[in-house]
């Protein structure tokens, strides 16, 4: 057996010899390198289609928002607005009132106390946390949808949720009011938005008030089972300091204890859709609290 492994292993090595010679004493060219095709990863997300349709998850989460917007005009709740220069040395303005629906069916924040106000840059006063408090909501209703395109762009875990994931722009800009534009996290098995981040957009430019703050991330919270209420809000922005030096600062909303007009007792909540640990909602002495860790 030893004597016909060397028989078969001789041809091979007398060719590899014969290779090796043969290369040193080439003076012609060397062969081209190999051509490697490089793939880059597309801007655009190509997903694919969601398990459900598109037109039926918005038909549905347009239906549940309808059922939202009809409860939530007949809540009272408590509302703390608060910003922050995340500046050296830095200061913050906060401000705690009981927002409640008017005869008129307006809103309107009453604040008992004197806001805790120690901003060094910026002043902020009671009507400017009253324009805030009255941002609009970004309710995707039955009405609003026709004046969106959405786009589908994946399926993600947010929480203890797993969501669909759309893009929403406007089909046409007006002056004449403001309309929304980002991305909305839609639960799906309530078929519920139950978070959005986007910006309010017209023709005319800016957000319609003075304020710095343009982007806005929203999360929300079950109430009664059923109605998943906008409870946190965030935005961070820049404004000009001295010497124009750009100091950054964060819009914090907090909406708490969700009652009916009139009414004592707070409606039961179940654990929202909460966001990393960097920007959870905080939760009331009537809210689940989410499993994410507050923000400061």
């Amino acid at each position: 057996m030893k004597s016909l492994f060397s028989v078969m292993l001789l041809p091979t090595l007398l060719l590899v010899l014969a290779i090796k010679a043969a290369a040193q004493d080439s003076t012609g060219p060397m062969a081209p390198p190999p051509k490697f095709e490089v793939k880059r990863i597309p801007t655009e997300p190509h997903p694919g289609p969601p398990p459900v349709p598109e037109e039926v998850i918005i038909q549905k989460f347009a239906a549940n928002e309808d059922a939202m917007k009809q409860q939530f005009d007949t809540y009272d709740y408590t509302q703390t607005i608060r910003i922050d220069e995340l500046a050296d040395p830095g200061g913050k303005f906060s401000l705690t009132g009981e927002v409640y629906t008017r005869p008129d069916g307006q809103r309107y924040m009453r604040v008992d106390k004197q806001p805790e106000a120690t901003l060094k840059v910026e002043k902020y006063t009671l009507e400017d946390v009253r324009t805030i408090s009255s941002l609009p909501l970004f309710l995707l209703t039955s009405q609003e949808i026709a004046n969106y395109n959405f786009k589908y762009v994946g399926h993600e875990k947010l929480d203890q949720l797993n969501t669909y994931i759309f893009q929403v722009k406007p089909k046409m800009l007006s002056r004449k009011r403001r309309f929304f534009e980002g991305v909305i996290w839609v639960d799906d098995q309530d078929f519920a938005i139950v978070k959005s981040y986007g910006k309010l957009v017209s023709e005319l430019s800016g957000n319609g008030t003075a304020l710095p703050f343009t982007m806005f991330e929203t999360y929300r919270e079950n109430v009664q089972g059923k109605y998943w209420l906008p409870t946190y809000t965030r935005s961070d922005d820049v404004i000009k300091g001295p010497d124009d030096q750009e100091v950054p600062v964060r819009l914090i909303i907090r909406s708490t204890e969700f009652r009916p007009h009139n009414a004592e007792s707070s409606p039961v909540t179940r654990p929202a859709a909460a966001p990393s640990s960097s920007a959870a909602p905080a939760s009331s002495s009537t809210s689940a609290q989410p499993n994410s860790s507050s923000p400061n």
